[in-house]
């Protein structure tokens, strides 16, 4: 699943940046999905997928479930993602 791990023009990594993903195709829709990274106190990365609405306040998000010691394993994890789990993730979020 090809992201775009560029940091342009950003000098904070704990400030959460925004990469869009592939769409989702669920139930026939096509389903914005974008991955939020950030590094934390520890300086490892962390990250969550956000799916849908622009606003992540009211968007389906899961939990920063990717974790990794530098941010290139992060986003290897991100690339060995199959869309099959990002639809299991997002059926999870998304519906009671």
């Amino acid at each position: 699943m090809p992201g775009i791990p560029a940091r342009y023009g950003q000098t904070d990594p704990s400030q959460p940046s925004v990469h869009e993903l592939p769409p989702l195709r669920y139930e026939g829709e096509s389903v914005q999905v974008r991955i939020v990274v950030r590094r934390v106190d520890d300086l490892s990365w962390r990250a969550r997928l956000v799916f849908g609405s622009e606003d992540p306040d009211v968007a389906p998000t899961t939990a920063e479930i990717f974790y990794a010691d530098t941010e290139q394993d992060l986003w290897t994890c991100v690339y060995d993602l199959r869309e099959h789990h990002v639809r299991d993730l997002y059926r999870s979020v998304a519906h009671d």
